[in-house]
C-alpha cells in the first residue's frame, strides 16, 4: 500500500484492488437537489442528540422515584453509552455493506422502541433496558456523515457535515430545555420519553420519505467473530471507565475489566488481521492519516462531554450556599446553552468555506482553539451571567467549526465503500473520550469536595483548565497533521 499511486483528484493513497474514488458517490450527480436529504439527516441527528442529554437532569428524581442509590440510577445513562459504543462500529460497517439509509432507519426504529419502553417503564431495570435500545441510535451521526459523502457534490460535503454535526449541540441544549420545562411541572419521567418517542417517529418518517442513498456498497459477509469480540472489549473498557469512581479505581472489578479489555482487544486485532473481510480495517483506526483525526476526535469528545456534566452542576450551584455558581434551575442550564446552539449552527455552515481556503486540518485546529478558549474563560472568570453566556457562544463557534472539519478529515482519504465505518470509528473514539471526561471530572470534583460533599470552586476551575488543555492539544495535533499531509 505504501507504494501505490495516489488516486487522481483526491490526494488519497489507493487501496490495492479498490482505488479511492472521488468524494461523491457514483450515481450522485451534483445537479440533483440534496436539500431534502440534508434536512432529513439534520432532524434525525437532532433527535438522537436529544435522547443523549435529556436523562441527565432526571437522575436525582429517578433516585427518589425508584428509591435507588446513585450507583444504580447511573446505569440509566451508562446503558445508553455502552449500547451506542457497541452499535456504532457494527451499524456503520453494515451501512457500508447493505446501505446507509437502511441502517439509519433501523437506528431510529430502535430509538422509537426504546423511548416507548422508557415511557411505560415502572421499574428501574425496564427503564435501563429502554435506554439501551435508545443508545443504539448513536450510530446515526456517523452513518449520516457517510451518506453525505456518498451523495453530495465535493464542494458541499464539509458544509453539510458541519450542519449535521451541529445538531449534536442543538439537540443537547434542546434536551436540557425540554427536561427542565417538564421537571418544573411533574416528578414523573414518563412525559420526557413520550416526547422523545414522538420526535423519533417524526425523524423516521422524514428519513424514509426524503433521504437518498446512492453510495457504493461493499457487500460481502459480516465479520461476526470480530463483531462479537469488539463488542466484548468495548463493554469492558467503557464499563471500567464509567464505574471507576463508584467501584474504586483500584478495586478488583475495575482492574479486572481493564485487564479483560486489553486481552480481548489483542484477540480482536489478531482476528481483524487474519480475516479476509474484517469488520474494521486497522488502518482506519491507526493509519497514518487516520490516527491524528481519531486522537483529535477523542480530545474533542473529552471537551464537549465535559460540558454536559460540569456546566449543569456549576449553573445550579447556589452562591449563598457554596460560594459559587449561578443559582439556576435545570431549565436555566438549557437556556444558558442557547448561544452555543446559535453560533454552532452559523459557524458549522461557514466551515465549508473556511476548509476550502485552509484545508480541513487547519480548520479543525481553529475550531479546537476556540473550544479551548471557552473553557479557559470560565477558569479565569465565572461569577457573572455574562461569563456563562460568553462561554456558551465561544463553545458553539469552536465545536461548530471543529466537528464539521473533523467529519471531513475522518473520511476524505478512505475508499467510498468504507466511509461509514471510518466515520463510525471516529465517532466511537469521541464517545470514549467523553467517557474519560466524565470519569476524570467526577474524580476531581469528588476529591475537591468542601463541606457536605459539595465540590469546591477550585475543583471546578481545575476541571475547566484540564478540558481547555485537551482542546488546545487537539489544535496542535491538527496543525501537525496539516504540516505532515499538506493539501
Amino acid at each position: 500500500m505504501t507504494g501505490a499511486p495516489a488516486a487522481r483528484g483526491t490526494g488519497a493513497p489507493a487501496v490495492r484492488g479498490a482505488p479511492a474514488p472521488p468524494l461523491r458517490g457514483a450515481g450522485a450527480p451534483a445537479a440533483r437537489n440534496t436539500g431534502p436529504t440534508l434536512l432529513a439527516l439534520s432532524v434525525a441527528g437532532m433527535v438522537v442528540s436529544v435522547q443523549q442529554t435529556l436523562v441527565l437532569p432526571l437522575l436525582p428524581q429517578l433516585m427518589v422515584r425508584f428509591d435507588a442509590p446513585i450507583t444504580d440510577v447511573t446505569w440509566v445513562f451508562t446503558a445508553s453509552l455502552l449500547a451506542g459504543a457497541v452499535a456504532t462500529p457494527l451499524l456503520t460497517r453494515f451501512g457500508d455493506m447493505y446501505g446507509k439509509k437502511r441502517m439509519i432507519m433501523l437506528a431510529l426504529v430502535l430509538l422509537l422502541a426504546g423511548s416507548v419502553v422508557c415511557a411505560v417503564s415502572g421499574t428501574l431495570p425496564v427503564l435501563i433496558a429502554g435506554r439501551a435500545l435508545q443508545g443504539v441510535s448513536a450510530a446515526m451521526i456517523p452513518l449520516a456523515i457517510g451518506m453525505i459523502r456518498d451523495t453530495f457534490p465535493p464542494e458541499r460535503v464539509t458544509t453539510a457535515i458541519g450542519i449535521v454535526s451541529a445538531t449534536m449541540g442543538v439537540g443537547g441544549s434542546a434536551g436540557m430545555i425540554v427536561t427542565g420545562l417538564i421537571a418544573a411541572r411533574t416528578a414523573s419521567h414518563h412525559p420526557v420519553f413520550w416526547i422523545a418517542a414522538a420526535l423519533a417517529a417524526a425523524g423516521l418518517a422524514l428519513v424514509a420519505a426524503t433521504a437518498r442513498d446512492v453510495g457504493v456498497r461493499a457487500g460481502g459477509r459480516p465479520d461476526l467473530p470480530g463483531a462479537a469480540v469488539l463488542a466484548c472489549w468495548l463493554v469492558c473498557l467503557l464499563l471500567a471507565i464509567s464505574q471507576g469512581n463508584a467501584w474504586g479505581w483500584a478495586s478488583g472489578g475495575v482492574l479486572g475489566l481493564f485487564g479483560a479489555a486489553v486481552a480481548l482487544c489483542a484477540v480482536w486485532v489478531a482476528i481483524e488481521l487474519r480475516v479476509r473481510a474484517p469488520l474494521v480495517r486497522l488502518n482506519l483506526l491507526v493509519g497514518a492519516r487516520s490516527l491524528s483525526a481519531n486522537v483529535v476526535s477523542a480530545l474533542l469528545g473529552f471537551s464537549m462531554f465535559a460540558a454536559f456534566t460540569l456546566i449543569a452542576g456549576f449553573v445550579q450551584a447556589r452562591p449563598e450556599e457554596v460560594g459559587y455558581g449561578l443559582g439556576g434551575s435545570v431549565l436555566d442550564v438549557g437556556l444558558y446553552m442557547l448561544p452555543s446552539t446559535l453560533t454552532m449552527l452559523v459557524f458549522s455552515a461557514m466551515a465549508g468555506r473556511i476548509a476550502a481556503r485552509l484545508g480541513p486540518a487547519y480548520t479543525l485546529a481553529i475550531g479546537s482553539a476556540f473550544a479551548g478558549l471557552c473553557y479557559a474563560w470560565l477558569a479565569v472568570s465565572n461569577t457573572h451571567v455574562y461569563d456563562m453566556l460568553a462561554f456558551s457562544a465561544i463553545q458553539g463557534i469552536g465545536f461548530g467549526i471543529a466537528y464539521a472539519a473533523l467529519g471531513t478529515l475522518a473520511v476524505r482519504h478512505v475508499p467510498m465503500d468504507q466511509s461509514g465505518i471510518a466515520s463510525g470509528i471516529n465517532s466511537l473514539v469521541r464517545t470514549t473520550g467523553g467517557s474519560v471526561a466524565g470519569a476524570v471530572t467526577a474524580s476531581i470534583l469528588a476529591g475537591g469536595a468542601a463541606g457536605a460533599g459539595v465540590p469546591s470552586l477550585g475543583a471546578y476551575e481545575l476541571c475547566f483548565w484540564i478540558v481547555s488543555a485537551g482542546a488546545a492539544l487537539a489544535a496542535l495535533i491538527a496543525v501537525a497533521h496539516a504540516l505532515r499531509h499538506p493539501r
